[in-house]
């Protein structure tokens, strides 16, 4: 067979298996589809059928309605815009169609993750002592044990800082003013406050234990020493943090880090106190992304006067993100998905329908931002879209065959030649 009349006869069948699809779907809508031409004339309020073809057999035209040689209604066929379709009220009814509009707004983001609650870090103390020593009468026996500022933590002793009480006591003895001055000072570097300075004027003579004080309230998350051990300016002995605000560490996928933002308010739920529900903020966003779950982390920060928020508790959480922007969106439910492009129904006049290609952007739990396609006030179909959608393309599939033969009329293919 010559390539021409192969090419013929395979636009043939395609059209026809369209025309059949076309036909049967219209058929069970009860006819309410209307197809376009396979020209370019522009729409009209009151359309007139240029003709009717029969669904199996699209050569077979007639300009009247009437029935195909296989028994079924010829199909109207109307001068429209290539992709438009025409729907009767009825079908609309049969399809529930519903429509949205396209919007310019902001567009928030509830972002649901889950954390964990920590120790607020910016609250947290570190207890080490700045000469080398002793420990004695040590005062807290584990972590978790609550401390009041000034409570008595542990005694050191210390050769040097049993030194530094003579040296001082003897500079006031010798009543000169600036090696009393040198010595105040060296006892205040070696980490004595006023208080024990004050007591150490008072009985004249140096203590041969120093007790060191709690520097705030608070709990003790870290112990690191016991009674007898000596210890070093470089060996932390104690932590000691406040739960008066707490942290929670949570991640997001990196697909959401965009609309994340220091500032943000974030609701959160803890199993311990079932519906209750405390109020919280964005606090710092991490900078790096994490190379394996592909989560950016975040650090959120909560008041906790009463202190019930315990570190480690598991958290449930919901960001409400979002830059605050205006940006053109439509319901999530208009967007029909696509392997090369998304697309959505726009209803452009009466009962008229055209499918749009679109490019999406951020997303909402209900809403869709659209780049480029639509305007703002665009009505666009959030119910019984894929029908629609189905015969917008099959009548644009239609013209663009029509559109490779060199008339707007579908020829019959050649007779077949046979070489002998």
């Amino acid at each position: 067979m010559p390539p021409v009349g192969r090419k013929f006869e395979m636009k043939n069948i395609l059209v026809s298996v369209l025309m059949l699809s076309l036909a049967v779907g219209g058929y069970w809508l009860g006819g309410g589809f209307e197809m376009s031409s396979m020209g370019d004339g522009a729409p009209q309020s009151e359309k007139q059928p240029l003709y009717w073809v029969a669904p199996m057999d699209p050569n077979y035209r007639r300009d009247q309605p009437g029935k195909s040689p296989m028994g079924m209604d010829l199909v109207p066929v109307y001068d429209m815009p290539e992709g438009e379709v025409k729907i009767s009220p009825s079908v609309e009814q049969n399809l529930g169609v519903r429509t949205g509009q396209a919007v310019l707004e902001p567009l928030p983001q509830r972002i649901a993750t889950v954390g964990y609650i920590q120790l607020d870090e910016e609250q947290l103390s570190h207890v080490h002592t700045r000469v080398e020593g002793w420990v004695e009468q040590l005062s807290v026996s584990s972590v978790g044990d609550r401390v009041n500022e000034s409570d008595v933590l542990f005694g050191l002793y210390s050769p040097a800082l049993v030194n530094a009480q003579e040296d001082y006591l003897a500079a006031r003895r010798s009543k000169n003013a600036q090696l009393v001055s040198a010595s105040r000072h060296r006892l205040f570097s070696l980490g004595l406050g006023s208080d024990h300075i004050a007591a150490l004027e008072i009985k004249g003579r140096a203590a041969q234990v120093v007790p060191f004080k709690s520097p705030r309230s608070g709990i003790l998350t870290g112990l690191k020493v016991r009674e007898g051990m000596y210890v070093t300016p470089s060996l932390e002995l104690m932590a000691i943090g406040r739960l008066d605000s707490v942290w929670v560490i949570a991640e997001v996928f990196e697909r959401q880090a965009g609309w994340l933002a220091p500032g943000q308010a974030v609701t959160m739920t803890v199993a311990s106190y079932p519906g209750e529900v405390w109020s919280g903020e964005v606090a710092y966003i991490y900078p790096e992304l994490d190379q394996q779950t592909r989560t950016t982390q975040l650090r959120i920060r909560f008041d906790n006067d009463d202190w019930r928020l315990r570190p480690n508790m598991y958290a449930q959480l919901e960001i409400l993100a979002g830059d605050g922007r205006e940006r053109l969106s439509v319901p999530r439910q208009a967007v029909i998905r696509g392997s090369a492009h998304d697309r959505v129904v726009t209803r452009v006049a009466e009962g008229t329908y055209r499918s749009v290609p679109v490019k999406t952007g951020m997303e909402s739990a209900d809403r869709v931002e659209i780049l480029e396609g639509l305007s703002q006030g665009d009505e666009v179909v959030v119910s019984g879209q894929f029908l629609i959608d189905s015969e917008s393309n099959i009548d644009a599939e239609m013209a663009r065959m029509a559109g490779d033969g060199d008339s707007d009329q579908i020829q019959p293919p050649p007779q077949h030649q046979h070489q002998h």
